[in-house]
């Protein structure tokens, strides 16, 4: 038996050293009875905001200073050096993008009328002209105008080995915003586009495979700066997060510790609306209920075809958190509010609850009909670039904490003492409640409580 551990921990360390394959159902195929499946940790998640929405600067350091003390949550592989991933969410900098765009020939609109695909693309150059190609021929089924690209300032010189040697070459797409269309519109456009261009890359590009081509973010409102690295290498790695002029109100991060499935570059967090510490432990049930009810689907937000071009909504190879993110981003681009949607998919502990309101145990009872629990642990930020917030699972077991400081600074993090604040400028702090969630409303310049975002 003690033979049989120490190969599994040897296993882990050299986890990167072999790719598995999930199978038609859903099982990691490997050696013997080991099963990455099977493990389990946790991350660390946070987030920095600003209560009145102000870009700044500030808000990005600070959660990036979060980021770097929550390294004890993020795994390694035997190269300390090559993590299991790190990333911040923010919202489009639109000023660093006014300011070198133009030295790279790109003109931009104004704020809010491009949108901004940060893309991991293949090394291999022919490769990536076939991507390329691709890419434009889908913007001009879509109507959307091509920009430019911009190969993103990159800083490679600490990477370790395993992360070095599966690096992409990170370019960020810059798309313009037809005249015609609603901005809710151009979020959907963007969306059919990016899931429809991934699919069909990484389908009929040759040697390219599934890690070929990756569209980490596609938004008007967001932008994803991530990868296959320690914590402390995110600032260093992406010279952008240096810059003075790039500028948010809103920044999550992410440490991962890698469970189910094995790092890489696109599987690192924060994903397109979510950061996640924890498991979902309903994961197959999930995704297989998702993939039997897609040939029902039907929503007045999306034609037929694009139906068909975003399918299949979920990923048996991705990870729990993933599969998460693509259901929320699916909900939300239906119509949905963020709130409304983290309700459906993360409910209270409700059915035998007899204080709670029957207004609010009618919604969860209707729908349960619509969408089986995603249960965890797990403890989740959440933001769409408007709004941002949190939720623990029923569960209660990956509780978060938050402090509201005088400066108008709300910091929530999966434990305590990551970001240094004065005691006597905090003005409220508690931890996230099993089932609950809160939410910082921007143009309020306020908290909401769980209450008050249920209520409405």
């Amino acid at each position: 038996m003690s033979v049989f551990l120490c190969l599994l921990i040897k296993k882990n360390g050299f986890m990167m050293e072999k790719k598995r394959t999930v199978n038609e159902f859903g099982h990691v195929e490997g050696e013997g009875l080991y099963r990455a499946d099977f493990e389990h940790s946790s991350c660390g998640i946070g987030f920095v905001a600003n209560l009145k929405g102000c870009k700044k600067h500030a808000v990005i350091s600070d959660a990036l200073g979060m980021l770097a003390c929550m390294e004890h949550r993020g795994g390694t592989g035997f190269d300390v050096k090559s993590g299991d991933g790190a990333g911040i969410l923010l919202q489009i900098p639109h000023a660093l993008f006014a300011d070198v765009c133009p030295k790279i020939g790109i003109e931009l609109p104004a704020a809010g009328e491009y949108g901004v695909g940060m893309t991991f693309f293949p090394q291999d150059e022919q490769q990536q002209m076939a991507c390329k190609k691709l890419i434009e021929h889908h913007l001009d089924i879509f109507g959307l105008p091509l920009l430019g690209y911009r190969v993103v300032p990159v800083d490679s010189s600490d990477l370790g080995r395993d992360s070095a040697e599966t690096e992409p070459s990170i370019q960020q797409i810059f798309i313009g915003k037809p005249e015609n269309i609603s901005a809710e519109e151009f979020d959907r456009k963007l969306f059919v586009f990016r899931k429809y261009t991934e699919r069909v890359a990484n389908q009929e590009v040759d040697g390219i495979g599934s890690e070929g081509l990756n569209i980490i973010s596609c938004s008007y409102k967001t932008i994803n700066y991530k990868g296959q690295l320690i914590t402390e290498q995110v600032p260093t790695y992406f010279l952008d997060l240096q810059n003075e002029i790039t500028t948010s109100a809103i920044a999550l991060v992410h440490s991962r510790f890698s469970t189910n499935t094995f790092p890489s570059w696109k599987l690192a967090q924060p994903f397109r609306y979510i950061a996640h510490n924890g498991e979902i432990n309903t994961n197959k049930g999930n995704i297989n209920w998702m993939r039997a009810r897609e040939v029902l689907l039907t929503c007045s937000a999306f034609s037929r075809d694009e139906l068909d071009m975003i399918f299949p909504i979920c990923d048996l190879a991705a990870s729990d958190s993933a599969n998460l993110d693509m259901a929320i981003e699916m909900l939300v681009l239906s119509g949905r509010s963020l709130p409304h949607v983290l309700m459906m998919l993360i409910p209270e502990a409700w059915q035998n609850d007899k204080n709670m309101a029957k207004a609010k145990k009618d919604f969860y009872r209707y729908s349960s009909s619509l969408m089986e629990p995603w249960d965890g642990p797990a403890s989740i930020v959440f933001t769409d670039g408007t709004q941002v917030g949190a939720v623990l699972d029923r569960n209660g077991l990956r509780p978060s904490r938050f402090y509201v400081t005088d400066n108008d600074k709300v910091i929530m993090a999966s434990e305590v003492g990551v970001l240094e604040v004065e005691p006597k400028t905090v003005l409220k702090k508690g931890r996230l409640q099993p089932g609950k969630m809160f939410l910082i409303d921007f143009e309020k310049g306020k908290l909401i409580s769980d209450e008050e975002i249920k209520k409405e």
